[in-house]
């Protein structure tokens, strides 16, 4: 491996990312890791930037270097299932000219590029794959037959390859603690634990330094952030609200819109994908977050909630038994189930909750944090 502390020119580093075609808190990171190397091209299975939609303007003038799935027909819509042939894309990129190879990853295997001698790949894991592991995926794909039979053999074939190419790997990062004991658990690979970045709003740090709230955490709705799909539970806090007749705002697409659409009350209001400075300002007014997450991973929107002093209602399992205190910063729910979520939205409000204690904590997962460790980990590494 080289050593950074004595080359006579900076390392050549190329960032490696599953695919753009959604934006979340994989994307989040990789965003950060391009603003910490900006000269580094990202190599993608693809991009698509009318999934993209609203966010696809962030990836605008990137180096952007795709894989030869692109060469597939219509692969914009059959990528899930050519995930088979996911570890190929990676593997034949041609990476000779770089020192430092960063892959983002979680499912679709970023980590099977090809090292060149002498380079150093690290990889920052958010999950191993989530669907090969027993874990709730977006969707229900074992509820069909046929999906349930071909994804159970595709699956247990990347199983073996998901490991054998996690060997590979020089240095994992892991996202949580619950990120790491799953590395070790799957790859028998020890890790690092980096926590992803969070912007703060500037509001939150204007509050910061006065010493008031940004949120008094009493506002006139509560809010739901995250992709509409299975994992997420986006119908607990539909179904929740509509039986407390409360305001709630939905921010975020995917495949249940419309299901979520059907079971919803009138005081259910969705608002689809959001710019940033608006997401911030609903942030502002939210009296608490709704966050039913099965498993996550880690889970960036509750710290974006809590980085405006708003509390957050989340499921005890994965990142949130990390970042969440109970209560003090939030509660948890211990079971995935509308009466659950009913009686914590109830029992929150006989809480005073500090919003600036809430603010405060939130401050360890910034982006600050997350840019300086990264670097010292790359600088300690290669």
């Amino acid at each position: 491996m080289r050593s950074s502390k004595s080359a006579k020119k900076p390392l050549k580093v190329a960032l490696i990312h599953d695919y753009l075609r959604e934006y979340g808190g994989a994307e989040r990171v990789l965003e950060s890791l391009h603003e910490i190397y900006p000269e580094a091209p990202v190599y993608v299975a693809f991009i698509d930037h009318n999934a993209l939609g609203i966010h696809a303007d962030r990836f605008k003038g990137w180096d952007i270097r795709e894989s030869w799935i692109t060469n597939i027909p219509f692969y914009k819509k059959l990528f899930s299932p050519l995930r088979l042939f996911s570890p190929q894309y990676f593997s034949r990129f041609d990476l000779s000219e770089f020192d430092v190879i960063i892959s983002s990853t979680n499912a679709y295997f970023a980590k099977a590029i090809t090292k060149p001698a002498g380079a150093v790949h690290i990889c920052y894991c958010h999950t191993p794959a989530r669907s090969l592991y027993g874990y709730t995926t977006m969707s229900d794909w074992q509820k069909n037959p046929l999906t349930n039979i071909a994804g159970s053999l595709i699956n247990h074939y990347l199983r073996v390859v998901d490991f054998q190419v996690a060997q590979k790997v020089d240095f994992f990062i892991a996202n949580s603690q619950e990120t790491a004991r799953r590395i070790k658990k799957f790859y028998r690979r020890d890790s690092e634990v980096i926590y992803p970045p969070v912007q703060l709003p500037a509001a939150a740090n204007k509050a910061n330094q006065s010493g008031q709230s940004a949120s008094n955490g009493k506002g006139s709705f509560y809010l739901y952030v995250n992709r509409l799909a299975l994992a997420k539970h986006p119908e607990l806090a539909v179904q929740a609200a509509t039986q407390l007749k409360i305001p709630l705002k939905v921010v975020g697409s995917g495949k249940m819109l419309e299901g979520l659409k059907a079971i919803a009350g009138p005081t259910v209001e969705f608002l689809g994908s959001v710019e940033d400075d608006q997401l911030h300002e609903l942030y502002e007014g939210a009296q608490a977050l709704l966050y039913p997450v099965e498993d996550e991973d880690f889970g960036i929107v509750p710290i974006e909630a809590m980085g405006h002093g708003v509390p957050v209602i989340a499921h005890a399992s994965g990142g949130p038994l990390e970042t969440i205190i109970e209560e003090k910063t939030g509660l948890f729910i211990h079971e995935l189930s509308v009466p659950a979520l009913v009686e914590a939205i109830q029992l929150l409000k006989t809480y005073t909750f500090d919003p600036s204690f809430i603010r405060n904590h939130s401050q360890r997962f910034s982006t600050a944090q997350f840019k300086q460790k990264i670097h010292q980990f790359v600088f300690k590494n290669s």
